[in-house]
């Protein structure tokens, strides 16, 4: 199977959609907030963890050529260099 190219635009785009359609309503609890969900934007399957970095391992391990996203549940960014992470869980 040939690989398409994405730009980093459209696989976010992507990850935001799969994410706003079906992943958030199962994530975005109490629990989680804080922690990061990684998407695969092609199969549409993810994994929550502190960091993000045993999922991103984990989605690797099952799609070894995996397109992964990173989204920071319950807050506007993953992460922020001297700005201002700002919470939008309600």
């Amino acid at each position: 199977m040939q690989a398409i190219l994405l730009s980093r635009e459209e696989v976010a785009k992507r990850a935001k959609q799969l994410y706003e359609s079906t992943i958030r309503e199962k994530v975005e609890v109490e629990k989680n907030i804080g922690k990061m969900v990684i998407i695969d934007i092609e199969t549409g399957d993810y994994e929550v963890d502190k960091t993000g970095l045993q999922a991103s391992r984990n989605l690797s391990k099952k799609h070894p050529n995996a397109r992964l996203f990173g989204i920071r549940i319950g807050y506007n960014v993953a992460v922020s260099f001297g700005g201002v992470m700002e919470r939008v869980y309600k």
